[in-house]
């Protein structure tokens, strides 16, 4: 049941709600950016005994994704690589952690991540064929409320109404966290912070996180034992802000980094060796990123420092050009 609240919430010539919670720094100034960020989402089956080890060892590859996937400059010189991670985290979907990013914490059963899931916050849900927007809550708070003001759009009177309703159970399939690691409904945890590539490796994403499927205590292993990024006094997350930006801290060894980043490919390929489908040329155009340490937001930021112009590296971006070979 819907309670209507006579007051519209705001006429749509008005600022829009976000700034009602903060403003800068926490917040950039892209409400809209839903309209223009890309994502390349990867989905792997997974069942009660594997989910927690592909969420910590694919949490804990980030760092190197970051690497070989980011795409998009973003700041006034740059500076970050990977617009998609500061537009979804100084958003309103930011406000509580959980809800973008990495997770923080390895975790160690299910129930720690079933506490984590009461954690990230509701903030939509469906009432009588309207899409109510709320302030974000706690999946654990949200479900204990009595009421919540929700607000939803007039579009004959073009404003947002208030209104509110009861909370139920049911909602909670509106819960719409934006992790790079994410337990989805579907019985898959969904990748979500590849970004989008240019069209002609597309298909190297998928790639890359169904042969790494295949190993997954293999990658554990290598991970754990890595040197090249851990062991330098930051955790993952950190490390991901870090491999992100366009200046590298100093103790990156680049040509180990190089060289650790072909031993996760060469993982990659067994696994899509032992998949049988072909699938190891798409591993291609990764190997030429590892090898010399760039991704598409470097290759961008490079060739406007060259001279040419957007519309030519997204023409560039979006051809089809004859398919590379993995020889490795």
């Amino acid at each position: 049941m819907l309670k209507m609240i006579s007051d519209p919430l705001r006429p749509v010539n008005q600022p829009p709600s976000y700034a009602k919670y903060g403003g800068a720094p926490r917040f950039h100034d892209h409400p809209d950016f839903g309209l223009f960020s890309c994502a390349s989402q990867v989905q792997i089956d997974v069942d009660e005994e594997t989910v927690v080890p592909v969420i910590n060892v694919f949490n804990a590859l980030e760092p190197f994704k970051a690497v070989l996937f980011a795409n998009s400059p973003f700041g006034g010189r740059g500076e970050f690589l990977c617009g998609r991670d500061h537009l979804w985290s100084h958003s309103l979907h930011g406000l509580n952690p959980h809800n973008c990013g990495m997770h923080g914490v390895a975790l160690r059963s299910l129930a720690d991540l079933a506490g984590y899931l009461k954690s990230t916050s509701l903030y939509c849900a469906e009432r009588g064929g309207r899409y109510l927007n709320f302030e974000p809550v706690p999946l654990s708070e949200y479900i204990t409320k009595g009421t919540v003001v929700g607000e939803y759009w007039d579009g004959k009177a073009h404003v947002h109404r208030h209104c509110l309703f009861a909370p139920c159970a049911e909602d909670v399939a509106w819960l719409r966290p934006f992790k790079f690691e994410d337990l989805t409904q579907r019985g898959t945890v969904e990748f979500r912070s590849i970004c989008g590539q240019p069209v002609r490796d597309a298909f190297a994403p998928a790639a890359f996180h169904a042969g790494l499927a295949e190993h997954v205590d293999e990658l554990a292993d290598l991970l754990a034992a890595d040197t090249t990024l851990y062991g330098h006094g930051y955790c993952a997350a950190e490390l991901r802000g870090l491999m992100v930006q366009r200046t590298w801290p100093s103790f990156i060894d680049r040509p180990a980094l190089t060289a650790q980043l072909h031993r996760i490919l060469d993982l990659a390929k067994s696994g899509l060796v032992r998949r049988g489908f072909g699938e190891e040329p798409l591993l291609a155009p990764l190997r030429r990123r590892a090898d010399t340490l760039s991704n598409p937001a470097r290759e961008h930021l490079a060739r406007l420092g060259q001279g040419e112009s957007i519309e030519q590296i997204a023409d560039d971006y979006g051809s089809l050009p004859a398919q590379e070979v993995d020889h490795a």
